[in-house]
């Protein structure tokens, strides 16, 4: 089966249409009303006109139809797809054709919650919310059953293969996760989702995670190792801090040669200099009123 694309329909103006229709149907009634005042029934003379006139002009009227803003009117003769009308207004074609309305206006689709396993093997909870539009009304109309069913569908399939490629949070510095990388992750489900639905003359405009949490039975562990990991965190970086201010401690005595400190003085000031800047607690300092070398 050869692969539908949207393409326009043939179709003219239908106030001009309505126009000839109207003086059909007047000249038919005309007719009859002259060969029943002539008492003339033939079928070749005004009577006969007057009936086909009729007939032409009732089957003319299924042929109008209304196009609203951000819709479009797919058109099919006799099970064969003929075209679409995108362009609003007042219009006529084909009377034989079926007419079915579309929708190109810009949709929302909230996802429910979805539990699923992020790229670590723990259980999340996870929803987004998808925006999207119907951009080739062929397509949508006859390459899927329902394309808006196909829409929800694809794109909660789309949102659990997301998840599951990136973890819920990054441990490591410049590694990508749902929570930490919030662009990344929504270009990454946009094109996705834009991919699946794709079949369905569907364009995706943007995709958004609405919600993100760990399960309920691994939540609280899981908040008590992040803030096990921050305080971690923390204090590496205030070790290393403290680490450095040593070094330049001793490397300004020693450039400035204000004191001469052998190996286990230096041992002891670089003790006491970690215990006061790591300490979490207020140090006391001692004031030493003798000699530091005994």
């Amino acid at each position: 089966m050869d692969a539908l694309f949207e393409r326009p329909a043939w179709r003219i103006n239908g106030f001009l249409l309505l126009l000839i229709n109207l003086v059909i149907f007047f000249w038919s009634v005309l007719g009859i009303i002259t060969a029943a005042r002539l008492d003339d029934t033939s079928v070749f003379g005004p009577l006969g006109f007057g009936i086909v006139g009729m007939i032409v002009g009732s089957i003319m009227t299924g042929g109008f139809f209304v196009v609203h803003p951000n819709e479009s009117r797919v058109l099919i003769f006799f099970g064969r797809y003929v075209g679409s009308v995108r362009d609003s207004g007042f219009w006529w074609t084909n009377p034989f054709t079926v007419k079915k309305r579309l929708s190109l206006r810009v949709h929302n689709f909230n996802s429910e919650k979805l539990k699923v396993n992020d790229a670590q093997g723990n259980p999340i909870e996870i929803a987004a919310v998808i925006v999207w539009r119907v951009v080739d009304s062929a397509k949508a109309m006859f390459d899927v059953e329902n394309y808006e069913q196909f829409v929800a569908i694809q794109s909660e399939t789309a949102i659990r293969g997301m998840a599951s490629t990136y973890p819920y949070d990054s441990h490591e510095e410049g590694e990508s996760s749902l929570r930490g990388s919030p662009s990344e992750v929504a270009d990454n489900l946009r094109s996705e989702v834009h991919n699946r639905l794709e079949i369905a003359g569907v364009e995706v405009l943007d995709a958004r995670i609405s919600h993100l949490a760990y399960a309920p039975e691994i939540a609280q562990a899981m908040l008590r190792r992040q803030q096990a990991q921050a305080i971690i965190a923390a204090r590496q970086k205030i070790v290393e801090g403290a680490v450095g201010m040593v070094q330049m401690a001793l490397q300004m005595l020693s450039d400035q040669k204000l004191v001469q400190l052998d190996e286990e003085r230096k041992a002891a000031m670089v003790n006491n200099l970690l215990v006061a800047l790591v300490s979490e607690q207020e140090t006391q300092p001692i004031i030493n009123t003798g000699t530091l070398f005994g």
